[in-house]
């Protein structure tokens, strides 16, 4: 069983502290709750914060915990003292479009993506953003980041897999059309994988330094999408879809391994593990969150997969494919995965957080 947290509304993101048992979520009403957690007690709720004028549609910690940044359709991001809920700082016009994702990429800095495709990337100690990528056609769904090769990878609703090269501030390469929205990503197999989740359900492998197509599906999951992704370890990930049913997937061999958890048929919107692994946090659209005990929810699925691949040899990362065409998609209708909320288009700044 889980222990449950009503959070009274639906939420769009959750995140745990990198450090303490705290937690924070963000909410279709533009409010950000944070908890504390305990094995011997019930979670409190020590923060709520009137965030944005929109909903929230992404929370993170940062700076080691002692703030949270969240994102919003009206443009916002936000940074928020832990410990007071005092706003520290707010950048009014972050994006042109609604901000949908938020990702931390070094101590100093994070990547926001928005809904017309473009990815920004901030150094919160200078304020400013030096880096700004305008890929993709569709929103972005989903980012993570290779570090030890400075890449940043993005999925977006327009069926492409975009990586960004920080070093050299371009777009080193962008994927082949789908014909499937991408919703989630992560890497896998000591950085030689990239797993896709999509809309449909099927599952796209992505060769490290072969981006512009698949070198494998996993249809196993399908027709329920593949909203969210967590890597457990280099050969297992945590899914969560749109039937509410969180599963154990091994990649390569692919497989899913069994069911651990369950959202009873409610789509299940984001997942995260808490900072010593000992908690899986999952939101969905039953307006609850959840916390479940990880050893408990895997015990019995094992690890009987071969890890047949080794660490990424050091000079892959620059015999990548380099996408240097124009991309021409047909933008066509998109599916909201978030809800209830109306965009706004400001104008763009390069001043990180003006200060208030």
């Amino acid at each position: 069983m889980a222990t449950e947290i009503n959070l009274g509304s639906l939420a769009f993101d959750i995140d745990f502290h990198p450090s303490n048992n705290l937690l924070a979520a963000g909410l279709i009403t533009g409010h950000l709750h944070l908890y504390r957690y305990s094995v011997d007690s019930e979670p409190v709720r020590v923060l709520e914060v009137n965030a944005h004028t929109e909903s929230c549609r992404a929370a993170r910690f940062i700076n080691g915990g002692h703030a949270v940044l969240t994102g919003s359709p009206d443009c916002s991001i936000l940074a928020t003292d832990v410990e007071t809920g005092a706003t520290i700082a707010r950048l009014e016009n972050a994006h042109e479009a609604a901000v949908n994702r938020l990702i931390n990429l070094a101590e100093s800095t994070v990547a926001s993506g928005d809904d017309d495709g473009v990815i920004k990337v901030w150094d919160t100690r200078e304020r400013s953003c030096c880096n700004t990528f305008d890929v993709h056609e569709d929103y972005i769904s989903d980012m993570t980041f290779a570090s030890d090769a400075m890449k940043l990878l993005a999925t977006s609703g327009d069926g492409t897999l975009s990586v960004c090269n920080l070093r050299r501030n371009k777009v080193q390469v962008q994927s082949e059309f789908s014909e499937d929205e991408l919703l989630s990503v992560v890497i896998m197999k000591n950085g030689r994988k990239v797993v896709c989740g999509s809309q449909t359900g099927v599952m796209l492998l992505y060769s490290w330094g072969c981006f512009k197509d698949c070198s494998d599906r996993f249809v196993d999951l399908s027709p329920n999408s593949v909203d969210t992704m967590l890597k457990l370890d280099e050969d297992r990930i945590i899914t969560g879809s749109e039937n509410g049913i969180i599963n154990l997937v091994g990649i390569l061999p692919n497989r899913i391994l069994q069911p651990i958890a369950e959202h009873s048929e409610y789509p299940v919107e984001g997942l995260a593990f808490s900072h010593d692994r000992k908690y899986l946090g999952s939101i969905a659209h039953d307006q609850v969150l959840k916390l479940w005990d990880l050893d408990n929810i895997l015990q019995g699925s094992g690890s009987s997969q071969t890890n047949c691949a080794g660490a990424r040899d050091s000079d892959d990362d620059d015999e990548m494919d380099v996408d240097d065409e124009s991309s021409n998609f047909n933008k066509g209708t998109k599916t909201k995965r978030k809800l209830g909320n109306n965009e706004h288009a400001l104008g763009g700044s390069n001043d990180f957080f003006a200060d208030l």
